[in-house]
């Protein structure tokens, strides 16, 4: 499978490494960020966040989005 950036920029040379968790396109490895995400737990009564953070692939354009001021 190719990344879709890459497909649009003619590149062919590049082969998807994961599915962005927000717009679900594939990505290569030179557009993808790989980010820390919160899991909660259930703890009593209600949840909480974990210790320790699980990870997500998004793609460049919608980490620039997350990450937009």
């Amino acid at each position: 499978m190719k990344c879709y950036d890459c497909d649009t920029e003619a590149r062919t040379d590049t082969s998807a490494i994961g599915v962005c968790d927000r717009c679900g396109l594939l990505t290569c490895q030179d557009h993808s960020h790989v980010v820390p995400a919160g899991v909660l737990v259930p703890n009593g009564l209600g949840r909480t966040l974990s210790p320790l953070p699980a990870r997500r692939v998004v793609c460049h354009t919608c980490r620039a989005a997350e990450t937009a001021r």
